[in-house]
């Protein structure tokens, strides 16, 4: 491959910088090497998501967080060994060695061409869009564009790349244009299929329009989202959770601007000078088995958060997957006009923390 060098980094460089060169180079990896790329580890997607479920910081080493024994393969390997090694071991990358150095990577995607996945994928359409009035006074907020193209057409091409093929979508509000645009899927080579909402039904309501005899996990998204999200890699992060849902989230931090005190029997115990809090918030991307699809009520109003929620009173297993990609959710028109120039970048990632 030949842009395996963007991925080196040194043992000392941050956890923030890992996400930096893991979203530039596109391959889901990162190798940590000394100077003269003597193979220190590895740091993979995963790694920091789960890193990040421990709450640590960005700053943080990726010598704290790395595979120090990683999977590799040695230059004289052929390809089929080299695929057999990832399936062996169920890992997407291999650096190729010579002797104690790096001298290639090879990923299954560049080994394969993506598999096309059964699973569908649920795409809520539905929604008035009030709060970018005019702009939705006679166009749904999905087919907004920004930049060249219709915001619900992005979604739909990123899913596609990661060789999803059958798409439903929630439709409601001007529901024959999103129809009109979209057809049945075939100027993308996909199936689309529509359920309509004759009155909005929340964001999980419209679970119970889908068909009944769905077999996989749903993977489900609202309309409104610009995401560089690697939904592959959600699926597998939901399957091996073996999860009734997944729910992707994403880090915020907000700096309260006072001095908050804490106190013990009415006197001060300490003053914290405006403090930092972090939170894990919704990002309305998730990932639903047909179990849990089979629940919903048909022709009741449930929003996802009180689904999810029912879950976790029953014990059922709900997971967090944290993303650190690039994400912007349209709610508003500062949002909107953000996206228009995050669409002039590439949409580059932008910071973790707003």
């Amino acid at each position: 491959m030949d842009n395996w060098q963007r991925t080196l980094l040194s043992h000392s460089d941050s956890i923030e910088k890992a996400i930096k060169v893991i979203n530039d180079a596109s391959l889901q990896i990162a190798l940590v090497c000394d100077e003269s790329r003597r193979l220190l580890g590895t740091v993979t997607d995963g790694d920091i998501r789960r890193a990040l479920i421990r709450d640590c910081s960005l700053d943080t080493p990726v010598s704290a967080i790395m595979c120090a024994e990683p999977v590799t393969a040695t230059r004289d390997d052929s390809l089929p060994r080299i695929s057999a090694l990832m399936r062996t071991n169920s890992v997407d990358q291999v650096p190729v060695m010579q002797g104690p150095y790096v001298v290639d990577l090879y990923t299954r995607k560049s080994l394969e061409f993506a598999k096309r996945k059964p699973n569908p994928v649920f795409l809520m359409a539905g929604g008035f869009g009030t709060r970018l009035r005019p702009l939705t006074d006679d166009c749904p907020k999905p087919l907004l564009k920004v930049g060249d193209k219709p915001i619900l057409e992005t979604i739909l091409e990123s899913f596609i790349e990661h060789g999803f093929y059958r798409f439903f979508i929630s439709t409601h509000y001007l529901h024959e244009k999103i129809t009109e645009y979209f057809g049945n899927g075939e100027r993308w080579g996909v199936e689309i299929q529509y359920v309509h909402e004759e009155h909005p039904l929340g964001t999980a309501g419209a679970l119970s329009l889908l068909p009944e005899d769905l077999e996989h996990p749903i993977l489900m998204m609202n309309g409104d989202l610009l995401t560089k999200v690697n939904f592959s890699q959600l699926l597998s992060f939901h399957e091996e959770n073996a999860a009734t849902a997944t729910m992707c989230v994403r880090r915020e931090e907000y700096q309260i601007p006072y001095g908050v005190i804490q106190s013990t029997d009415g006197q001060i115990a300490s003053i914290v000078e405006k403090p930092v809090q972090s939170f894990f918030i919704n990002a309305g991307i998730y990932v639903v088995s047909p179990e849990l699809r089979r629940q919903v009520l048909a022709d009741q109003k449930t929003d996802m958060p009180d689904l999810l929620q029912s879950q976790i009173n029953n014990h059922e297993k709900v997971s967090l997957f944290p993303i650190h990609e690039y994400w912007l959710d349209i709610g508003k028109m500062p949002d909107f006009n953000r996206a228009q120039q995050d669409f002039m970048n590439g949409f580059a990632m932008r910071e973790m923390h707003g």
